[in-house]
Protein backbone atom coordinates (compact mmCIF):
# COMPACT_ATOMS: atom_id res chain seq x y z
CA UNK A 1 0.00 0.00 0.00
CA UNK A 2 2.61 2.30 0.68
CA UNK A 3 4.27 1.96 -2.96
CA UNK A 4 1.68 2.47 -4.01
CA UNK A 5 0.71 5.47 -2.13
CA UNK A 6 4.03 6.81 -3.26
CA UNK A 7 3.46 6.15 -7.24
CA UNK A 8 0.18 7.95 -6.77
CA UNK A 9 1.99 10.96 -5.88
CA UNK A 10 4.96 10.48 -8.30
CA UNK A 11 2.38 10.70 -11.09
CA UNK A 12 0.94 13.12 -9.47
CA UNK A 13 3.67 15.48 -9.27
CA UNK A 14 4.96 14.24 -12.90
CA UNK A 15 1.42 15.31 -14.08
CA UNK A 16 1.59 18.70 -12.35
CA UNK A 17 5.29 19.23 -13.93
CA UNK A 18 3.78 18.94 -17.40
CA UNK A 19 0.82 20.81 -16.77
CA UNK A 20 2.74 23.75 -15.49
CA UNK A 21 5.40 23.42 -18.45
CA UNK A 22 2.76 23.45 -21.03
CA UNK A 23 0.35 26.48 -19.15
CA UNK A 24 4.18 28.68 -19.40
CA UNK A 25 4.53 27.68 -22.77
CA UNK A 26 0.96 28.76 -23.27
CA UNK A 27 1.78 32.20 -22.06
CA UNK A 28 5.38 32.46 -23.75
CA UNK A 29 3.00 31.76 -27.43
CA UNK A 30 0.60 34.07 -25.94
CA UNK A 31 3.40 37.36 -24.86
CA UNK A 32 5.19 36.34 -28.67
CA UNK A 33 1.79 37.04 -30.09
CA UNK A 34 0.36 40.57 -28.68
CA UNK A 35 3.67 42.02 -28.80
CA UNK A 36 3.90 41.22 -32.35
CA UNK A 37 0.55 42.70 -33.36
CA UNK A 38 1.39 45.54 -30.74
CA UNK A 39 5.09 46.40 -31.94
CA UNK A 40 3.25 46.42 -36.08
CA UNK A 41 -0.27 47.80 -34.96
CA UNK A 42 1.22 50.77 -33.82
CA UNK A 43 2.47 51.99 -37.06
CA UNK A 44 -0.67 52.81 -38.64
CA UNK A 45 -2.78 52.98 -35.30
CA UNK A 46 -3.43 56.76 -35.91
CA UNK A 47 -6.76 59.45 -36.00
CA UNK A 48 -6.89 59.25 -39.51
CA UNK A 49 -6.99 55.05 -39.88
CA UNK A 50 -10.68 55.90 -37.63
CA UNK A 51 -12.12 58.36 -40.21
CA UNK A 52 -11.15 56.61 -43.36
CA UNK A 53 -12.23 54.02 -45.52
CA UNK A 54 -10.59 50.77 -47.01
CA UNK A 55 -8.98 51.50 -49.64
CA UNK A 56 -6.84 49.49 -52.33
CA UNK A 57 -3.62 51.49 -51.01
CA UNK A 58 -2.70 50.23 -47.45
CA UNK A 59 -1.48 53.63 -46.81
CA UNK A 60 -5.15 55.22 -47.33
CA UNK A 61 -6.56 52.31 -45.77
CA UNK A 62 -8.57 52.87 -42.61
CA UNK A 63 -10.99 51.07 -40.59
CA UNK A 64 -14.58 53.41 -40.14
CA UNK A 65 -16.91 51.56 -41.89
CA UNK A 66 -15.88 48.16 -40.03
CA UNK A 67 -16.25 50.27 -36.72
CA UNK A 68 -19.50 51.75 -37.61
CA UNK A 69 -20.70 48.26 -38.76
CA UNK A 70 -19.44 46.42 -35.58
CA UNK A 71 -21.60 49.36 -33.21
CA UNK A 72 -24.70 48.86 -35.13
CA UNK A 73 -24.66 45.45 -35.28
CA UNK A 74 -23.10 44.58 -31.57
CA UNK A 75 -25.48 47.78 -30.29
CA UNK A 76 -28.60 45.63 -31.96
CA UNK A 77 -27.36 42.29 -30.83
CA UNK A 78 -27.44 43.38 -26.88
CA UNK A 79 -30.83 43.98 -25.96
CA UNK A 80 -32.00 41.23 -28.17
CA UNK A 81 -29.47 38.61 -26.56
CA UNK A 82 -30.02 40.07 -22.97
CA UNK A 83 -34.08 39.84 -22.90
CA UNK A 84 -34.48 37.06 -24.78
CA UNK A 85 -31.71 34.76 -23.05
CA UNK A 86 -32.68 36.47 -19.71
CA UNK A 87 -36.04 35.50 -19.61
CA UNK A 88 -35.50 31.82 -21.42
CA UNK A 89 -33.27 31.53 -17.98
CA UNK A 90 -36.17 32.44 -15.67
CA UNK A 91 -38.73 30.86 -16.98
CA UNK A 92 -36.21 27.60 -17.17
CA UNK A 93 -35.19 27.78 -13.42
CA UNK A 94 -38.47 29.22 -11.41
CA UNK A 95 -41.46 28.42 -13.90
CA UNK A 96 -40.58 25.41 -16.11
CA UNK A 97 -42.09 21.90 -14.29
CA UNK A 98 -38.87 19.72 -13.25
CA UNK A 99 -39.31 17.14 -15.51
CA UNK A 100 -37.44 15.19 -18.21
CA UNK A 101 -38.78 17.51 -20.95
CA UNK A 102 -37.07 20.26 -19.32
CA UNK A 103 -33.86 18.83 -18.10
CA UNK A 104 -33.46 17.80 -22.09
CA UNK A 105 -34.08 21.41 -23.09
CA UNK A 106 -31.57 22.41 -20.85
CA UNK A 107 -28.75 19.53 -22.37
CA UNK A 108 -29.69 20.88 -25.59
CA UNK A 109 -29.06 24.46 -24.96
CA UNK A 110 -25.67 23.43 -23.27
CA UNK A 111 -24.99 21.06 -26.66
CA UNK A 112 -25.81 24.57 -28.59
CA UNK A 113 -22.98 26.35 -26.99
CA UNK A 114 -20.42 24.08 -28.41
CA UNK A 115 -21.67 24.01 -31.89
CA UNK A 116 -18.76 25.28 -34.16
CA UNK A 117 -20.23 29.15 -35.55
CA UNK A 118 -19.73 28.38 -39.30
CA UNK A 119 -22.90 26.66 -38.70
CA UNK A 120 -25.04 29.42 -36.92
CA UNK A 121 -24.11 31.54 -40.20
CA UNK A 122 -25.47 28.98 -42.37
CA UNK A 123 -28.49 29.06 -40.25
CA UNK A 124 -28.52 32.86 -40.52
CA UNK A 125 -27.92 32.71 -43.66
CA UNK A 126 -31.24 30.17 -45.19
CA UNK A 127 -33.74 31.77 -42.23
CA UNK A 128 -32.75 35.63 -41.73
CA UNK A 129 -31.49 35.91 -45.03
CA UNK A 130 -33.40 34.03 -47.59
CA UNK A 131 -36.66 32.77 -45.38
CA UNK A 132 -37.10 36.02 -44.32
CA UNK A 133 -35.76 37.84 -47.03
CA UNK A 134 -33.48 40.45 -44.97
CA UNK A 135 -31.03 40.34 -47.16
CA UNK A 136 -27.07 41.08 -45.89
CA UNK A 137 -28.70 43.32 -43.38
CA UNK A 138 -27.04 44.46 -40.44
CA UNK A 139 -29.97 42.88 -38.42
CA UNK A 140 -29.65 39.80 -39.83
CA UNK A 141 -26.24 40.27 -39.25
CA UNK A 142 -27.37 40.93 -34.98
CA UNK A 143 -29.73 38.39 -35.26
CA UNK A 144 -27.23 35.73 -36.21
CA UNK A 145 -24.93 36.56 -33.44
CA UNK A 146 -27.93 36.53 -31.00
CA UNK A 147 -28.38 32.91 -32.32
CA UNK A 148 -24.70 32.45 -31.90
CA UNK A 149 -23.97 33.37 -27.93
CA UNK A 150 -27.83 32.74 -26.80
CA UNK A 151 -26.52 29.65 -25.25
CA UNK A 152 -23.99 31.26 -23.34
CA UNK A 153 -26.29 33.76 -22.24
CA UNK A 154 -28.77 31.29 -21.01
CA UNK A 155 -26.61 28.93 -19.25
CA UNK A 156 -24.90 31.61 -17.11
CA UNK A 157 -28.32 33.38 -16.63
CA UNK A 158 -29.36 29.48 -15.34
CA UNK A 159 -26.47 29.23 -13.34
CA UNK A 160 -26.57 32.92 -11.88
CA UNK A 161 -30.10 32.37 -10.80
CA UNK A 162 -29.26 28.77 -9.19
CA UNK A 163 -27.07 30.39 -6.85
CA UNK A 164 -29.58 32.48 -5.32
CA UNK A 165 -30.14 31.34 -1.56
CA UNK A 166 -33.06 29.62 -1.41
CA UNK A 167 -33.66 31.10 2.30
CA UNK A 168 -34.33 34.80 0.24
CA UNK A 169 -37.17 33.22 -1.86
CA UNK A 170 -38.66 31.67 1.33
CA UNK A 171 -37.90 34.87 3.14
CA UNK A 172 -39.98 36.91 0.25
CA UNK A 173 -42.83 34.24 0.59
CA UNK A 174 -42.89 34.84 3.89
CA UNK A 175 -43.38 38.37 3.64
CA UNK A 176 -46.17 37.81 1.55
CA UNK A 177 -44.76 38.17 -1.51
CA UNK A 178 -46.25 36.06 -4.95
CA UNK A 179 -44.00 34.04 -7.23
CA UNK A 180 -43.46 36.81 -9.40
CA UNK A 181 -42.38 39.56 -7.27
CA UNK A 182 -40.30 37.09 -5.71
CA UNK A 183 -38.69 36.52 -8.89
CA UNK A 184 -38.54 40.60 -10.00
CA UNK A 185 -37.79 41.91 -6.82
CA UNK A 186 -35.36 39.22 -5.24
CA UNK A 187 -34.21 36.46 -7.31
CA UNK A 188 -33.42 38.64 -9.89
CA UNK A 189 -31.69 41.90 -8.62
CA UNK A 190 -29.21 38.81 -6.71
CA UNK A 191 -28.44 37.36 -9.61
CA UNK A 192 -27.58 40.06 -12.13
CA UNK A 193 -24.33 40.75 -11.26
CA UNK A 194 -23.17 37.59 -12.47
CA UNK A 195 -25.40 37.35 -15.13
CA UNK A 196 -24.33 40.61 -16.79
CA UNK A 197 -20.87 39.09 -15.96
CA UNK A 198 -21.63 36.18 -18.31
CA UNK A 199 -23.34 38.44 -20.61
CA UNK A 200 -20.20 40.87 -21.03
CA UNK A 201 -17.97 37.72 -22.20
CA UNK A 202 -20.63 36.92 -24.78
CA UNK A 203 -20.54 39.69 -26.08
CA UNK A 204 -16.49 39.58 -26.60
CA UNK A 205 -17.04 36.15 -28.25
CA UNK A 206 -19.56 37.71 -30.78
CA UNK A 207 -17.48 41.22 -31.37
CA UNK A 208 -14.82 38.58 -32.37
CA UNK A 209 -16.77 36.54 -34.88
CA UNK A 210 -16.00 36.12 -38.78
CA UNK A 211 -17.19 33.15 -40.15
CA UNK A 212 -21.11 33.50 -39.18
CA UNK A 213 -21.13 37.07 -41.28
CA UNK A 214 -19.02 36.54 -43.90
CA UNK A 215 -21.34 32.85 -44.65
CA UNK A 216 -24.16 35.44 -44.00
CA UNK A 217 -22.80 37.37 -47.14
CA UNK A 218 -21.56 40.37 -44.90
CA UNK A 219 -19.17 42.18 -47.30
CA UNK A 220 -15.51 42.60 -47.27
CA UNK A 221 -14.88 45.62 -48.87
CA UNK A 222 -17.41 48.47 -47.32
CA UNK A 223 -17.01 52.61 -48.93
CA UNK A 224 -20.03 53.66 -46.29
CA UNK A 225 -21.55 53.40 -43.10
CA UNK A 226 -24.74 52.04 -42.39
CA UNK A 227 -27.58 54.39 -41.89
CA UNK A 228 -30.23 51.45 -40.59
CA UNK A 229 -30.42 48.04 -39.99
CA UNK A 230 -31.51 47.17 -43.19
CA UNK A 231 -28.10 48.39 -44.90
CA UNK A 232 -25.41 46.59 -46.07
CA UNK A 233 -22.19 46.59 -43.45
CA UNK A 234 -18.97 45.01 -42.53
CA UNK A 235 -17.30 44.44 -39.19
CA UNK A 236 -13.49 44.95 -37.97
CA UNK A 237 -13.43 41.15 -38.07
CA UNK A 238 -14.48 40.89 -41.53
CA UNK A 239 -11.73 44.37 -42.69
CA UNK A 240 -8.91 42.43 -41.15
CA UNK A 241 -9.28 38.96 -42.78
CA UNK A 242 -10.12 40.83 -45.85
CA UNK A 243 -6.64 42.35 -45.39
CA UNK A 244 -4.73 39.61 -44.73
CA UNK A 245 -5.65 38.35 -48.09
CA UNK A 246 -4.44 40.93 -49.86
CA UNK A 247 -0.77 40.11 -51.75
CA UNK A 248 0.76 43.56 -50.48
CA UNK A 249 2.93 43.17 -47.61
CA UNK A 250 1.93 47.06 -46.16
CA UNK A 251 -1.26 45.32 -45.37
CA UNK A 252 0.28 43.21 -42.41
CA UNK A 253 0.57 46.71 -40.99
CA UNK A 254 -3.25 47.44 -41.39
CA UNK A 255 -4.59 44.66 -40.16
CA UNK A 256 -2.26 44.39 -37.24
CA UNK A 257 -3.93 48.10 -36.36
CA UNK A 258 -7.36 45.91 -36.70
CA UNK A 259 -5.97 43.57 -34.51
CA UNK A 260 -4.80 45.74 -31.87
CA UNK A 261 -8.04 47.75 -32.21
CA UNK A 262 -9.83 44.35 -31.45
CA UNK A 263 -8.22 43.60 -28.58
CA UNK A 264 -8.49 46.21 -26.55
CA UNK A 265 -11.89 46.33 -27.20
CA UNK A 266 -11.95 42.57 -25.89
CA UNK A 267 -9.88 43.62 -22.98
CA UNK A 268 -12.55 46.86 -21.88
CA UNK A 269 -15.23 43.90 -21.92
CA UNK A 270 -13.13 41.44 -20.11
CA UNK A 271 -12.00 43.76 -17.58
CA UNK A 272 -15.43 44.99 -17.28
CA UNK A 273 -16.82 42.18 -16.05
CA UNK A 274 -14.26 41.04 -14.16
CA UNK A 275 -14.76 44.64 -12.78
CA UNK A 276 -18.56 43.86 -12.25
CA UNK A 277 -18.08 40.24 -10.66
CA UNK A 278 -14.97 41.90 -8.41
CA UNK A 279 -17.28 44.49 -6.86
CA UNK A 280 -20.51 42.74 -6.33
CA UNK A 281 -18.90 39.86 -5.20
CA UNK A 282 -17.65 41.92 -1.73
CA UNK A 283 -21.05 42.84 -1.10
Amino acid sequence: MADLKKKRMLTDKIFKVIFLIFISLGLVVLAALIYDIVSKGMVMLDWEFFTRFDSRFPEKAGIKAGLFGTIYVIGLMIPITFFVGTATAIYLEEYAPKNKLTDLIKLNIANLAGIPSIIYGMLGLGVFVRYLNMGRSVLAGALTLSLLVLPVVIVSAQEALKSVPDSLRNASYALGANHWHTVYKVVLPSALPSILTGFILAISRAIGETAPLIMMGALTFVMFTPQGIMDSFTVIPIQIFNWTSLPKVEFELVAASGSLLLLILLFILNGLATFIRYKYSRK
